[in-house]
């Protein structure tokens, strides 16, 4: 016999309840909670659980487990490599996601090209198993004519129940599985549609338990909600082994791929990709992001930045002009909002700029996000370069933390940052202060070094007229 639950679930965070909620006191989200229906199954005294797994799987020394010289299958595209820490791991279970229309299905459909190509013994290749349940196989199939991507060891399903999907894996046996997206399949057994929190924790685990016991190297697709973040349950990031984003401006060329998490490898890893007519093409220079400035623009500085181990160049533009509202507005993309605000007060408390009555609008250039706080002080000298109408140097690159108390701190890799814009021809750089050894290291590049310990002093020094 059977009897049947219910519980309300919210579809942001997953919190459950009793009852009906207005508000979740999880993630404070209003009219997020749906009803949801489980059936328990009673058992007899003497029966036997019907999801009970007999496994041939026994206790091993750790170093009595030998490992395959093909552990990890290299997609050929070094971007992606890099981000998972030189390839995809047999068995492993990847969750790729991001925004709408940023180029997801683009990513793994090139991928599947790359792995289709690997051969798993000298007559046989790898083959790769694509879910596309959010598309019909003709939709797919007319994109992958578009990218140039047609092997014949690719096979597509439409089937969005995950128990059919189980069957399909176990007649094909592919070595690669795609789910696109996991937010629209479903497993049977649970009653809610699919989408919600409960289908997708349950089709996760599915895939999950598939993936170890059949070494299945599986790819997920993760829809975002509008906050950004990964929709369903924060369990769905738990059970994954890794966690990939792909951040960027949809109506822009350049895309990030950002790893938050990999129990393979560094999480500090990003890739750079161009959409082109032809699909995702790798940058192997990120520099190419920075955009060239307009000369003698006023409101506009250079930052050199750091992602994982590479060097990124951004241009930072600041827009500041009087308001006829009573509160100024504020406006920052690409930057976080808060950290805009906290350099508006010490430019008013340290510097004495009156920036009540200014509404100040600042963007970074080519739709990227910046996370680290280097870019403080490049921020600092763009606005007052625009309320001042005093242009900066396009030759110039500006590099600091700023704290509370208007001082320039000290961020990590100065040298190397120093270096990259350097080979891009930047003739000046303002930096905090440094050590002797490291100030002996970058003395010998061609660029005129000013060590600043306070917003002033920089402000001195980058609106200086040549």
């Amino acid at each position: 016999m059977a009897k049947s639950k219910s519980k309300w679930v919210c579809q942001n965070c997953g919190y459950e309840t009793v009852s009906y909620l207005g508000k979740c006191p999880e993630c404070m989200q209003f009219g997020t909670f749906v009803e949801e229906v489980t059936t328990i199954s009673t058992l007899k005294d003497n029966s036997k659980p019907s999801n009970i797994i007999n496994s041939d799987s026994k206790v091993s020394k750790l170093n009595e487990i030998s490992l395959d010289e093909k552990v990890r299958f290299k997609t050929n595209i070094d971007e992606l490599d890099r981000v998972l820490g030189g390839g995809f791991v047999q068995g492993s279970l990847v969750l790729l996601a991001g925004d709408p229309g940023i180029g997801k299905s683009t990513l793994v459909l090139q991928t599947t090209k790359n792995l289709c190509e690997i051969k798993k013994n000298k007559d046989e290749k790898l083959k790769v198993l694509y879910v596309c349940a959010e598309e019909s196989p003709m939709q797919v199939k007319l994109r992958a004519r578009r990218l140039e991507v047609e092997p014949e060891n690719l096979y597509l399903t439409n089937q969005i129940c995950i128990d059919e999907v189980i069957n399909q894996i176990d007649a094909i046996k592919p070595d690669f599985l795609i789910v696109d997206s996991i937010q629209s399949v479903f497993c049977a057994g649970v009653a809610s549609g699919a989408g919600s929190v409960s289908q997708i924790r349950e089709c996760t685990n599915v895939l999950m338990r598939t993936a170890k016991q059949k070494n299945i190297t599986t790819i997920i697709i993760g829809h975002v909600t509008k906050e950004g973040n990964i929709a369903g349950p924060k369990v769905l990031e738990h059970m994954v082994d890794c966690v990939i984003n792909f951040e960027g401006d949809k109506y822009k060329q350049f895309r990030i791929l950002r790893c938050i998490k990999n129990r393979f490898g560094a999480i500090s890893e990003v890739g750079v990709f161009k959409m082109e007519d032809t699909g995702l093409v790798e940058v192997t220079t990120p520099s190419q992001i920075l955009t060239e400035q307009p000369e003698g623009a006023c409101g506009s500085a250079i930052v050199a930045t750091l992602e994982g181990s590479r060097i990124f160049l951004h241009e930072i533009q600041a827009l500041a002009g009087s308001t006829s509202y009573t509160n100024p507005r504020r406006v920052a993309v690409g930057l976080e909002y808060n950290r805009l605000l906290q350099i508006l007060a010490v430019l008013e408390k340290k510097v004495g700029l009156n920036l009540s009555k200014q509404d100040v609008y600042v963007n970074v250039a080519g739709g990227i996000d910046i996370i680290e706080p280097s870019y403080d002080l490049a921020l600092c000298l763009a606005i007052i370069s625009s309320i001042r109408d005093i242009p900066i140097s396009p030759t110039t690159i500006i590099i600091g933390e700023v704290g509370l108390l208007g001082e320039i701190r000290y961020v990590d890799n100065i040298e190397r940052r120093l270096k990259e814009a350097s080979k891009l021809g930047f003739k000046k750089a303002i930096i905090p202060k440094v050590s002797d050894k490291i100030y002996k290291k970058i003395s010998s590049l061609d660029m005129e070094i000013k060590q600043v310990a306070k917003v002033t002093d920089a402000i001195i020094q980058g609106l200086k007229q040549e």
